[in-house]
């Protein structure tokens, strides 16, 4: 069985590890209200906004 290696210009699993230590150790220096809150601005931000009930 041989294996055939590719050249990735983009690696989605190394990409989405990084932005998961990165998140990780920011949100490690945060209170849970501050976490919360960084979320709600980011989810505005991009437009996602939630359904009021």
């Amino acid at each position: 069985m041989s294996k055939t290696n590719i050249k990735k210009e983009f690696d989605a699993v190394k990409f989405a590890r990084e932005q998961k230590d990165r998140l990780s150790a920011m949100f490690a220096k945060m209170t849970k209200e501050e976490i919360l809150e960084y979320l709600k601005q980011k989810s505005i931000e991009r437009g996602r906004i939630k359904p009021s009930v």
